[in-house]
């Protein structure tokens, strides 16, 4: 006469106190939500020190960091990154301390994307 084997849980299921599998639930954490980094445009600030400013804080290339400073300049502003709160905060007090520092009135600010 064959034996029969009791029931195996596949890997990661969790045996019950009565012999029944149950699978783990998946969690639904929802990602934080992010943030846009914008400089918004002036008349005073040079546009070779934006593109400084994009290069820098925004590890953007020469050509990327002009496309955005043109944008910056024509519409009034750009967007530089899109990241977290704390990352997004953190970028924009370090440009406005750069631009302070170099005596430019560069704005930079953020919104939630």
């Amino acid at each position: 006469m064959a034996t029969r084997k009791p029931h195996q849980p596949k890997t990661g299921d969790q045996l019950h106190d009565d012999g029944v599998a149950l699978v783990p639930e998946k969690s639904r954490i929802k990602p934080p939500p992010l943030f846009k980094v914008l400089l918004l445009n002036d008349d005073f600030t040079p546009m070779d020190f934006v593109v400084v400013v994009l290069q820098t804080f925004f590890a953007m290339n020469r050509e990327q960091a002009t496309v955005v400073m043109l944008k910056v300049h024509r519409e009034g502003k750009g967007v530089c990154g899109t990241y977290p709160r704390d990352v997004a905060a953190t970028k924009v007090e370090q440009v406005s301390a750069f631009a302070r520092r170099h005596q430019h009135p560069l704005a930079c600010v953020m919104e939630e994307s």
